[in-house]
């Protein structure tokens, strides 16, 4: 695991870098917010440990900063800053977890490990399948780099289907993922939004790439 920690505590810095080197970890070492700042550009981490009253650039305008270009890398703040206004602030600039000075070593770890975890669960925010591209962040959907204009059901019915392509979806698991849990209505209603979805799609490739299983309900397959 690579990890960038920025932190101007000589003491803390050097225990941290030896602690995270005995665990085998990669642990790239700043001691101010402007070099924190050039090293998260230049090179990938899969975490940032960062202090927040940090020399040339604190840490919270460096945890914005990286969050305005796109940076998604989880962050945990290390901090002696342990007040609810200074928490919610940095939990607000996009900050994923907030350590209060003093520390165990053990339970730093443990908050990598879950702040890493929570990344990689987090669903994609673009889905694609063959030539479909569905883009989650705006919500489009585009054929060989062609827009295909979708209602906010058919984008929903599509979305579900692309994230258990090739597998058969029950109308009835389909209907409740579309409106609630302990949906009661009839799956006919599933049909018409399907219909518009399949001709819209038809336009786009020789066939239709749902497919009705008789008797089970519905199958994306793009090959």
């Amino acid at each position: 695991m690579k990890i960038l920690l920025v932190e101007d505590d000589m003491i803390i810095g050097k225990n941290l870098k030896k602690g995270f080197g005995e665990k085998d970890f990669d642990c790239q070492w700043e001691k101010d917010g402007q070099s924190g700042l050039e090293q998260a550009k230049s090179r990938m981490y899969d975490a940032i440990i960062l202090d927040l009253l940090l020399p040339n650039l604190s840490g919270l305008e460096l945890l914005k900063t990286i969050r305005l270009s796109g940076d998604k890398t989880p962050v945990l703040l290390l901090t002696a800053l342990g007040s609810i206004e200074e928490k919610v602030a940095g939990l607000n600039a996009g900050a994923d977890d907030y350590v209060i000075k003093p520390f165990a070593f053990l339970e730093l770890l443990a908050r990598i490990d879950a702040v890493c975890r929570r990344a990689t669960l987090k669903p994609a925010a673009i889905l694609q399948v063959g030539d479909l591209v569905l883009d989650l962040t705006i919500r489009k959907v585009l054929v060989k780099g062609k827009e295909v204009i979708l209602s906010p059901m058919e984008f929903s019915i599509l979305e579900f289907l692309l994230r258990h392509s090739g597998q058969v979806i029950p109308r009835r698991m389909l209907c409740e993922h579309l409106w609630e849990s302990d949906w009661e209505g009839t799956t006919n209603v599933i049909e018409v939004h399907m219909n518009r979805l399949r001709n819209k799609l038809k336009k786009c490739f020789e066939l239709s790439p749902i497919e009705t299983v008789r008797g089970r309900g519905y199958v994306f397959i793009l090959v």
